[in-house]
């Protein structure tokens, strides 16, 4: 079971207190749009074996979405940030290489 910490209020507890929303930092398509982008903003989503970054909304407490960086292979949880938010912290990014030497940071830069 996952022990997340909800970046907006601080509360650290288990995911049945959260809801999971998916991949963060998704560049979305409006008005305008190609029926590809479109089409690749609704389906297209990344399932690494690895670091991945996530949304969860803290469902049982202050309502408040927030992002995680976790590992999906081992269920390790670097941290939570804010969702209003471009891109992970850099000092979150320096974790992660400390901890998963190599991790490629390719993704996020697209």
């Amino acid at each position: 079971m996952l022990i997340l910490t909800c970046h907006a209020c601080g509360v650290t507890a288990e995911e049945t207190e959260f809801h999971g929303g998916g991949e963060a930092h998704l560049k979305r398509f409006g008005p305008g749009s190609s029926e590809e982008e479109f089409e690749s903003y609704l389906f297209m989503r990344e399932n690494p074996k690895g670091v991945h970054f996530e949304r969860w909304r803290h469902a049982n407490g202050c309502g408040k979405w927030f992002h995680v960086a976790r590992d999906t292979m081992t269920l390790e949880v670097f941290g939570s940030y804010s969702a209003q938010t471009y891109g992970p912290p850099p000092e979150l990014l320096e974790e992660i290489e400390e901890k998963r030497p190599g991790w490629s940071k390719k993704e996020l830069s697209a």
